[in-house]
């Protein structure tokens, strides 16, 4: 992947009625398709017609769960489980989208919350997939039967599976913006010296952060337990209670599981009522004031089940993953993360994010947290070094592209690299900026366009700055330049996909649906990458 290819011989006329570049466009579409014929043994031999390979248009995640799912309409089973994922094949579940669905259609994978990206939409949308069709054997399928994580793990090295992780110490958490921000983020600096992990630009990180103590005291309290009670979780683990809530259990969904054990320990018949209808999940018995598991039970006081039956009714806690935004070239032993520290408030009470105020808050230096590297699926730097690359990286998405951008200078990769970055103010908000612009300084950066959104009466963003660059980004897309996008999926990089479609449609001299499959191919050839979230 990444490789720069020869100048490609003109197949159109210098006399047809197109522009230069939709000339290189077409020359470059119709070698491909007549290159099979340059093969000497090409007119003695006819080779039997390739398997068709199987297309996934679902697999977007700026597209909407209903929009996904239309797409897979007709399509075998498995593939629409697929299509109800996050997909994002970011590894948070121990599988990507395609073997996650693969491994629930056949039978190896029975928890339906694995997928973090997708959280309850997805969840509940595969019950009612599984409950429409019963889970069937695999063997009717056209791709062999997945193993679930636990199997997988065996022969994995440590450091490299959710169920295998290693140990990482803090080294330093540092803010990455000025004290008078309205944001708080932090570049978060881990060590796992001696632990043999290495990791690449574009990898992710996975970390298995804890609850927070107090949350799970109060949840004791409630329910008039001591904590050490014993509880054998749905994996087989036994622990005490108290270990339970605070490194196993879900604490910031309240599901159907509790909703109806609730309902079965409810004294009081309206609340047993209510909970049986957020079990069922009936719009009428609305969840006003409910957001997680404190919150119910807080709100529904007569409702006060065994101990052991409300560990188990609750989801399994997933890990959380960041982008790497260091290289180990620069930074041997270490990792760090740009972590977006969260913290709001619903219903007149404050609400903390549980991995980012665990590094922000709770995790005193030289303290160890469980860590596993995951691996990047089609996100990285070109094998070329000279191959330029265009990073759009707003906020945190920033964070691989740092990585990117140290591992080219430590290698000395000659390259041109070009960054977008953006954010809400650029005296508060600018993440690395000492050692961007000493990038920018040093001609590691050849181009560096950034968005503050509110340093002016109008927003400006980083698909606004593309815009302004149109002629230049098509001269740099022609030269085969890669090109990446990291952060929001939803909205910024469904702005970024619809800015980058109109400057190929309109530097390019294509239409909209010419230009769209331009980007497709773009894709599919590893030159357009998204690390989105």
């Amino acid at each position: 992947m990444g490789q720069m290819m020869p100048p490609l011989p003109a197949l159109v006329p210098q006399t047809a009625p197109f522009s230069p570049a939709q000339r290189a466009w077409l020359d470059g579409f119709f070698a491909g398709m007549l290159a099979a014929e340059a093969s000497p043994a090409a007119s003695a031999i006819v080779p039997a017609a390739p398997a068709q390979e199987e297309d996934f248009p679902w697999h977007d995640p700026t597209l909407s769960l209903d929009e996904r799912l239309q797409l897979a309409a007709g399509r075998p089973f498995e593939r629409t489980l697929m299509a109800a994922m996050g997909q994002l094949d970011c590894g948070q579940c121990g599988y990507l989208c395609k073997t996650y669905a693969e491994a629930i259609a056949g039978g190896a994978e029975r928890d339906l919350t694995r997928c973090v990206p997708g959280g309850k939409p997805t969840a509940k949308k595969l019950k009612v997939l599984l409950a429409e069709k019963p889970v069937v054997a695999l063997v009717q399928a056209k791709t062999p039967p997945v193993q679930a994580p636990a199997a997988k793990a065996e022969g994995t090295p440590a450091g490299y599976d959710r169920d295998r992780p290693v140990l990482a110490r803090l080294l330093r958490s540092e803010p990455l913006n000025a004290a008078s921000a309205e944001k708080q983020t932090q570049n978060v600096v881990l060590s796992f010296a001696g632990a043999g992990v290495e990791y690449a630009p574009g990898d992710s990180l996975g970390v298995w952060a804890s609850n927070y103590g107090e949350e799970v005291e109060l949840l004791l309290s409630i329910l008039r337990a001591k904590g050490s009670e014993r509880v054998t979780l749905a994996a087989g683990e036994e622990l005490s209670v108290r270990e339970a809530l605070l490194r196993r259990c879900n604490l910031r969904e309240a599901g159907e599981d509790l909703y109806r054990l609730l309902s079965q320990h409810a004294k009081d018949d309206i609340e047993a009522t209510r909970l049986a209808g957020l079990a069922a999940e009936d719009p009428e018995s609305g969840e006003a004031g409910v957001h997680d598991v404190f919150d119910v039970l807080v709100k529904f006081r007569s409702a006060r089940p065994p101990v052991a039956q409300f560990v188990a009714s609750l989801p399994p806690l997933q890990p959380r993953l960041y982008s790497i935004a260091s290289s180990q070239r620069c930074h041997p032993g270490e990792v760090h993360l740009s972590v977006a520290v969260v913290s709001y408030e619903l219903h007149r009470r404050g609400y903390l994010g549980v991995a980012s105020n665990f590094f922000a808050e709770r995790l005193r230096l030289g303290r160890r947290v469980p860590v596993y590297v995951q691996r990047a699926h089609g996100f990285g730097l070109p094998v070329d070094p000279a191959v330029p690359i265009i990073m759009v990286g707003p906020g945190t998405g920033v964070a691989p592209f740092r990585a990117f951008l140290q591992e080219r200078a430590a290698s000395g990769a000659p390259g041109k690299n070009w960054l977008f970055f953006g954010n809400q103010h650029r005296d508060t908000d600018f993440l690395y900026r000492g050692e961007i612009e000493g990038y920018l300084k040093r001609g590691v950066l050849a181009r560096l366009d950034t968005a503050f959104s509110r340093d002016q009466a109008g927003k400006i963003y980083v698909q606004h700055r593309m815009r302004e660059n149109a002629a230049e980004l098509w001269r740099w897309l022609s030269a085969g330049a890669h090109f990446y996008v990291c952060g929001d999926a939803k909205k910024m990089a469904a702005d970024v996909d619809a800015a980058l479609a109109g400057i190929v449609a309109g530097q390019g001299g294509m239409d909209a649906s010419t230009a769209k499959r331009y980007l497709a191919e773009l894709a599919k050839s590893g030159r357009y990458q998204r690390d989105v979230y």
